[in-house]
């Protein structure tokens, strides 16, 4: 499941496949409905949401070191406000899938 969001310098493809939310759970020291329910609270640390972006931009296809820039320049050097609409937009996704997730190929639902 794909979440595509504006970051700093434009449109980005962000991704949490399982192997990167155990990461994210073990750099936020909290299970990825803790950090959900932190982030959707506003009870967040910064970790929770540099780390949520940096590591869903590694799953889109960007390279790690390209990730780490763009944060640092873009989420840790600006207003949370930017920032927290991209990282809870990449774990609703995480939570609840897209649209797109439930139809086939025909853009028809899926189960009909």
């Amino acid at each position: 499941m794909k979440h595509t969001a504006f970051l700093g310098d434009g449109e980005h493809t962000f991704a949490l496949p399982h192997p990167l939310i155990e990461e994210l759970e073990r750099k936020t020291s909290a299970g990825i409905g803790v950090l959900f329910q932190r982030i959707r609270s506003l009870s967040f640390s910064i970790a929770d949401i540099s780390e949520t972006i940096r590591l869903a931009l590694i799953g889109g296809g960007m390279e790690p070191a390209e990730a780490f820039k763009l944060v640092e320049t873009y989420v840790r050097q600006r207003p949370l406000a930017e920032s927290l609409p991209v990282a809870l937009g990449i774990l609703e996704t995480v939570w609840f899938g897209t649209p797109a997730d439930s139809q086939d190929e025909t853009g028809q639902p899926e189960n009909e």
